[in-house]
């Protein structure tokens, strides 16, 4: 287990805070435990397809690679260019794709993949819009089917505002099953984890 990110992965990461605030929703990376959480629904046996979405500086990627079996792809998809750079320097084991996450079922498409077991999330929903929020969703759901799992977080001290409300609401109406975790004390700020299966449209 790791104590938390080093100075490399905290200075990327602020660098990309202060340069796309709108695009960056947290003021350091994950903690560990809270990555552990967001990295339960990852399969440890077979040879599954595990997709990150806002991966950043790669906190919760390391999780996710010390579950994955061998045989396995982890994918990780990912906007800011120096976040790109720095994960394709520091996680050579990772693919990563340079790209928009309302666009996931295409980006996978283009690699050879059309469904995915597990997609672990870590894009600030509360910057999103309405429709920006169900669209991404929407792809997420098409890529996990009716088999694969999905989560994602949000702060504890946010669930207040509507914003936050209303992406909850979404959750219900895209996922047949939206399950709440125990609060992760152990992050700056808290945050707890949602847990998503089986898309609400069964054509998903």
């Amino acid at each position: 287990m790791t104590s938390g990110p080093g100075p490399s992965a905290l200075r990327t990461f602020l660098s990309a805070a202060i340069r796309r605030p709108g695009t960056v929703g947290a003021v350091v990376p994950s903690s560990t435990r809270l990555a552990e959480v967001l990295a339960s629904v990852v399969p440890r046996e077979s040879s599954p397809v595990v997709v990150e979405l806002g991966p950043g500086t790669g906190a919760v990627s390391a999780v996710i690679a010390q579950r994955l079996p061998p045989g396995s792809r982890h994918l990780a998809v990912e906007l800011d260019p120096t976040m790109v750079e720095f994960l394709r320097r520091t996680r050579p084991d990772l693919e990563v794709v340079t790209g928009d996450a309302a666009r996931l079922a295409g980006l996978l498409a283009e690699r050879g993949v059309a469904h995915v077991d597990a997609v672990v999330c870590g894009l600030p929903w509360a910057l999103f819009d309405q429709h920006t929020q169900s669209e991404i969703l929407g792809e997420i759901s098409r890529v996990i089917g009716t088999t694969g799992a999905f989560t994602t977080f949000a702060y504890l001290h946010g669930m207040s505002l509507p914003a936050a409300r209303r992406f909850r609401s979404t959750l219900r109406a895209t996922f047949e099953e939206v399950v709440v975790t125990a609060t992760v004390w152990r992050n700056v700020p808290p945050a707890f984890v949602y847990v998503c299966r089986r898309p609400a449209d069964t054509r998903a």
